[in-house]
């Protein structure tokens, strides 16, 4: 995947994760005999997270006045990709993506020098970790509709709510927690909040285990919980526009992962067809897991394509708007189809509990909700394309009006 990234620095990158992952991070896996649907302890993925650092892999994808290499997003896609691929259940640590720097290095330009002092730079280097706090039980898509609150006390924040699904919440240090901060306005004021999580009143719970069975979200409960009010990330009142900024390169950044998921499966299937014997033969001879894997190669190519050139855009500046949505329901449903066809060719293997293919087709089924469901991102496309059409009739509406 994204062979044709030739950028000498991502070369080595890739090369040192590939290195990392099978010299240290898989013979630890099975030294402490732990897989991806099992709870991973905390000084374990800390080891990783200082390891990472120690290789210089684990702000690889920040600019390089931060500490990173530098690369832009295209070259950050193939990193993802390949992490995915490669099946390692701590793999994603490497570079921090479930708390590291790629939460943070878009939200460096909104925090103070204290706040980076205290928060953003140690997660940097792979000493605390992060969670970024939006949802709730009934807000998932939409986020103005939030109800937790910080109320000021003087110099101080009181927050009261519940925050729901989490990602990265279980093994987080602090929380970046959005909080209505004033409801008397319309629509209501909404701040960017930094919450420790070690802080009286708040509990982080683990109880429930997605379909993935990976032990990787949470709910955060706070009750009465008091921060700084120099906590606030952003400015007051800008924690919406803050959440949005990040929002069109995360559903980019999540489409990698889903390629890397179903090329390992497309690879496992066609290993499959060519070693599973039916009828005297291996099935790779039939037409019909032929025309599967056939299926699978085109729709892979497709998706990768389609993320290389949305993130081109990207780093181009683009508006990435309607591009980003559209490549995060396009890669979603593909890979997850992928997946589907790779059950199909594995029989009773692909469906027994705990098979890889298994576990990835219930991880990318899990894809098509994240960072907004396909629906949500079918309305963003819509938008896009109607608000041209729109904008025409009430301009045209205005010119009847003044005739």
């Amino acid at each position: 995947m994204f062979e044709y990234l030739t950028n000498p620095v991502l070369v080595q990158t890739r090369a040192a994760i590939r290195r990392f992952i099978d010299e240290e991070l898989r013979p630890m896996e099975q030294e402490l005999g732990l897989g991806s649907e099992d709870p991973w302890p905390k000084e374990v993925l800390r080891r990783v997270w200082r390891r990472s650092s120690e290789l210089g892999l684990y702000a690889a994808c920040l600019p390089i006045e931060l500490g990173g290499k530098g690369l832009n997003i295209a070259e950050q896609c193939a990193l993802k990709a390949d992490i995915a691929a490669s099946g390692c259940s701590l793999a994603p640590h490497v570079l921090g993506d479930l708390g590291g720097p790629p939460r943070v290095g878009n939200m460096l330009k909104y925090a103070t020098p204290g706040q980076i002092e205290r928060y953003f730079g140690p997660v940097i280097r792979g000493e605390r970790s992060t969670c970024f706090a939006m949802t709730e039980p009934h807000s998932g898509s939409d986020a103005m509709s939030i109800s937790t609150t910080a109320v000021a006390d003087g110099d101080e924040l009181v927050i009261n709510g519940h925050k729901h699904y989490i990602s990265g919440a279980p093994f987080a240090d602090f929380a970046i927690v959005l909080c209505v901060t004033d409801a008397g306005t319309t629509p209501p004021s909404i701040s960017a909040v930094l919450v420790d999580l070690d802080l009286p009143g708040v509990t982080v719970d683990t109880e429930y285990t997605p379909m993935s069975g990976q032990h990787i979200d949470a709910d955060i409960r706070m009750v009465d919980v008091r921060v700084p009010r120099s906590n606030i990330l952003g400015g007051e009142g800008n924690g919406f526009k803050l959440s949005m900024s990040r929002i069109n390169v995360n559903r980019l950044l999540h489409c990698p992962s889903m390629l890397g998921l179903a090329t390992s499966v497309y690879r496992a299937s066609v290993e499959y067809a060519g070693k599973r014997r039916q009828f005297g033969g291996p099935i790779a001879r039939f037409q019909a897991i032929q025309h599967m894997l056939a299926d699978m190669a085109a729709a892979l190519w497709a998706c990768e394509a389609m993320i290389a050139q949305t993130a081109a855009l990207a780093d181009s500046g683009a508006d990435l708007r309607m591009k980003a949505a559209a490549c995060k329901l396009f890669v979603s449903e593909r890979c997850f189809e992928i997946a589907d066809k790779a059950v199909q060719i594995h029989g009773n293997v692909g469906v027994t509990r705990g098979h890889p293919v298994e576990q990835t087709f219930r991880k990318l089924r899990m894809f098509r909700i994240f960072t907004g469901t396909s629906e949500i991102q079918r309305n963003t496309i819509a938008r896009a394309i109607l608000e041209p059409l729109m904008e025409q009739a009430a301009q045209a509406g205005k010119g009847r009006g003044a005739a």
